[in-house]
């Protein structure tokens, strides 16, 4: 007779059941693990059995054998070790199979028997509570199971502590409710410490406002990186479903274990020698790349000209469709990818083309070779283009005006997104970036002289019909910012102003 263990197994952020089978038969005294293990899972009978041994419990002179099933999935991870040792346990009549049915275990076990850290506890908890079983996870995995909304909760220390728990000698408390803390990667600079820059503080704004894509494109020290940190200091906490896939994202790639469900966006700036494995996730095993990481959140590409071609190019589907499938020879797996891009670069090599004082002796062709690293089509899915000036001294020492601080313009930012999650509240879109076919036709009210002004436009700048349609969802943002159901000429106007830049007039030619 076999024992039966409930588990999980892990494809991309999706938990799939996984049941451990144990039986105790005649042979040469070993575990033997079957059922596509990995070397980790392979290693957990060093594991078990030197644990096994600290708690004085003496191995029977025989073969046991452990099945993962179903057999034909990976087997990957140390959180096998606790459900496998439960497992054995139940076989050798020292716990019960009739209440550990009523679990998902898992969990890393220590030498001396300690319970120890393992990623992917939250997701694990919701699979756990969707199938109306409980969970029994390390005591550092409590608090995002906590969040699950599992009312089954057990986080013992040790495997004693768990085997007394079931003996009725030592109960286990359930967790009690975590603190949620509000933490970014990176920190946000307040908008008031950035002096001048209004367009592009405009332009920042509206981004925010509506998750549209920007670039910023100005001379070295101009402010560019900058302006990007504080966006993440305007943007809205995340809710609903963002939160619950940011949070599972985090906890799978382990960085969720002392925080706290991930409540603020994302903000992830990988260095421009990033990989393609890296950026929308792969290696073997088909990990989460940095798109993925910055879902519900913003994807930072300082220096974007210098990011190798192919890694650029691979964001185009992500960006129209929010994921990414990862596809390797024998696994098959999505993620989700709704992200906003900022984008900031130099206008050339040098970074002073159109300075006839600093730019190099290879203007203008030397901006016209280094932009024409960004693709036509890549480019025509930034919704917002701007320049950044550089500031002189006297600029700073001559402005009067009060900035406004990253409080005041969020305040703003957080009304036109409760006006698009109204709008959008029977849809699984939240922002006016993701407002596609009939719902954009049915949502963005062009005035009659807007529509004019619109079409006049697609017709004088040659543009495509993504462009078209991403200047209205970026006019539908403008004008919900003012508070107005119709777009009027002055929406479109200010949506064209940060459009018209393309890869071939972004170069300026020196007067």
């Amino acid at each position: 007779m076999s024992s039966i263990i409930n588990t999980i197994a892990f494809e991309g952020i999706s938990a799939i059941d996984v049941t451990v089978q144990t039986q105790i038969v005649g042979g040469m005294t070993r575990i033997q693990i079957v059922g596509l293990p990995d070397k980790a899972v392979q290693e957990s009978t060093d594991r078990i059995w030197g644990c096994l041994t600290s708690i004085g419990l003496a191995i029977p002179p025989d073969r046991i054998i452990v099945s993962l099933s179903p057999a034909d999935i990976a087997k990957e991870g140390s959180y096998f070790d606790l459900p496998i040792i439960c497992s054995i346990l139940v076989r050798l009549g020292i716990m019960p199979s009739d209440r550990l049915k009523h679990y998902v275990i898992m969990g890393e076990i220590s030498l001396d028997g300690r319970i120890l850290h393992v990623p992917g506890a939250l997701p694990a908890a919701i699979a756990a509570n969707s199938n109306d079983l409980g969970i029994i996870c390390p005591p550092s995995c409590a608090d995002e199971c906590y969040w699950s909304g599992n009312k089954s909760i057990l986080a013992p220390e040790s495997i004693m502590q768990l085997v007394n728990h079931f003996k009725g000698t030592q109960l286990l408390s359930p967790p009690a409710q975590p603190a949620i803390s509000q933490q970014n990667s990176t920190p946000a600079t307040n908008m008031a410490d950035i002096k001048g820059q209004a367009t592009a503080k405009r332009a920042l704004e509206i981004a925010a406002s509506g998750g549209h894509n920007l670039l910023m494109s100005g001379p070295p020290g101009s402010g560019k990186s900058m302006l990007a940190s504080a966006l993440a200091g305007i943007l809205p906490n995340l809710s609903g479903k963002q939160l619950l896939e940011a949070s599972m994202i985090a906890s799978i790639t382990n960085n969720l274990s002392d925080r706290g469900l991930q409540t603020t966006p994302p903000f992830r700036s990988p260095h421009h020698s990033c990989s393609m494995p890296a950026m929308v996730g792969g290696s073997r095993k088909a990990l989460p790349g940095e798109i993925t990481l910055a879902h519900g959140g913003v994807l930072f590409l300082d220096e974007l000209p210098e990011f190798s071609r192919q890694v650029l190019e691979s964001l185009r589907q992500p960006l129209e469709n929010g994921i990414i499938t990862v596809s390797r020879a024998q696994l098959h797996v999505t993620y989700p990818a709704n992200f906003q891009l900022i984008c900031a670069m130099n206008p050339c090599k040098c970074g002073f083309l159109g300075d006839s004082n600093r730019q190099c002796s290879k203007a203008p062709t030397c901006g016209q070779t280094y932009q024409q690293k960004l693709s036509g089509p890549f480019l025509d899915r930034i919704d917002l283009y701007v320049e950044v000036g550089a500031m002189r001294p006297q600029d700073l020492h001559q402005t009067s005006k009060k900035e406004e601080t990253s409080c005041t313009i969020k305040q703003r930012v957080m009304h036109a997104r409760t006006i698009q999650r109204t709008r959008y509240k029977n849809t699984p879109i939240i922002t006016n970036s993701r407002a596609n076919g009939k719902l954009l036709r049915d949502t963005c009210h062009l005035s009659t002289d807007a529509q004019t002004l619109l079409d006049q436009a697609f017709d004088r700048l040659s543009l495509s019909m993504r462009s078209y349609h991403r200047i209205i969802r970026v006019s539908r943002t403008i004008a919900d910012m003012r508070n107005s159901h119709c777009i009027e000429p002055e929406d479109v106007k200010q949506a064209l102003a940060f459009r018209i830049k393309t890869a071939q007039n972004m170069v300026k030619t020196p007067s």
